[in-house]
């Protein structure tokens, strides 16, 4: 709780600091906290009555513009562009034409009102000492107008970064689905050559996939049991159209995280996709599809075990595919190191272990 209320009050000052929306109140705050911060120095006690805040407010008035042309004028057109030397140069000039400004001021305008007992050392200490507090000021303006940009920056870049794994993360689902799609039409070319019958089942429950596609896999997440039940329709698919193949699809967990638990689409249908290609035995003996699924309030394992034949090698890279590789991609891009992918091949079957954290 602390953590997160250190966070939001962090964010609130970065708000403050960069919103559009903030400038006005930004500008009245630093306009107040200069005016007092002059206030608290002593050269205009040295005048007589009202003028006293003439003096003050004429110096104000100096070192105020000074300090905007600093931040809207050499900042800007110098300082973020690198001439670190003649920013530093102008700077300095301002700084001598400005207390030049003020001390003429002084002569022209207020010198018939000095009283005649401030002494003239402390007068001259106390004028340099208001004088000089610009310094600070101005170097602290200038820190702020550079961590604005950097700010600025940094969002600009960090929504950049978001657009692009946005476009990445389409990409790679875009690979995916036709790879999908291209296999199933290819189940039900061969059904209408052997069993038309079949073949129409297989073309409804195509139809059920195209509107998974549509409605489902637009979104960013659907729900986990959405998933299991697009598995269950594919690979009854499989089983219609292969008579010696079965398979299992279990899940364990509390029921109420299961049905609440979002992931994003087809997240699991490369691995069963896999499965179900590399399972088939090509002496004709039995092959099956094992999906087990286990949920808790932090983690999602998934196990697929599928049936594999002696001759296939996982290490074939024309068998692979590209399916692996954009799932793997997938997964670094929307887990990060918050998930755990290991396949082990053995003699006669081949496992999938992927846990993420949700």
């Amino acid at each position: 709780m602390k953590y997160t209320s250190w966070k939001f009050k962090e964010t609130a000052v970065m708000d403050f600091l960069v919103e559009g929306k903030y400038t006005l109140r930004r500008h009245l705050l630093f306009l107040i906290f200069f005016f007092f911060l002059l206030y608290s120095a002593r050269f205009w006690h040295g005048y007589s009555g009202v003028y006293q805040y003439y003096v003050l407010f004429f110096v104000y008035s100096v070192l105020i513009a000074m300090v905007y042309v600093n931040i809207y004028v050499l900042v800007p057109r110098y300082f973020f562009k690198t001439q670190y030397i003649t920013y530093l140069i102008l700077l300095v000039l301002m700084g001598v034409v400005g207390i030049k400004i003020i001390g003429y001021g002084f002569k022209i305008f207020f010198i018939d009102f000095r009283i005649e007992n401030f002494q003239n050392e402390r007068e001259r200490g106390s004028m340099y000492e208001g004088v000089f507090m610009c310094i600070p000021i101005i170097l602290t303006t200038t820190t702020i107008k550079l961590l604005q940009k950097w700010i600025s920056d940094n969002k600009k870049i960090n929504e950049l970064s978001n657009l692009t794994l946005h476009m990445e993360l389409n990409e790679l689902r875009n690979q995916i689905n036709p790879h999908f799609l291209f296999n199933m039409l290819n189940n039900v070319k061969a059904l209408i050559r052997t069993d038309p019958e079949k073949a129409s089942v297989v073309i409804v429950k195509l139809s059920e996939f195209l509107r998974y596609q549509l409605y489902e896999n637009s979104e960013e997440k659907t729900l986990l049991t959405s998933e299991i039940d697009f598995l269950a329709n594919f690979l009854n698919l499989e089983k219609i159209r292969r008579e010696n193949f079965s398979f299992e699809i279990h899940s364990e967990g509390d029921k109420r995280i299961i049905n609440s638990t979002f992931i994003p689409p087809n997240l699991f249908t490369t691995f069963v996709e896999n499965a179900v290609k590399h399972s088939v035995d090509i002496n004709g003996k039995e092959s099956y599809v094992k999906i087990e699924i286990k949920v808790d309030a932090h983690n999602v394992s998934f196990i697929c075990v599928n049936s594999k034949d002696p001759g296939y090698s996982v290490s074939d890279k024309k068998s692979s595919g590209l399916g692996l590789a954009n799932i793997k991609r997938r997964l670094e891009l929307l887990y990060h190191d918050k998930f755990e992918l290991n396949m082990i091949s053995e003699s006669k079957e081949y496992i999938v272990l992927l846990k993420i954290s949700v």
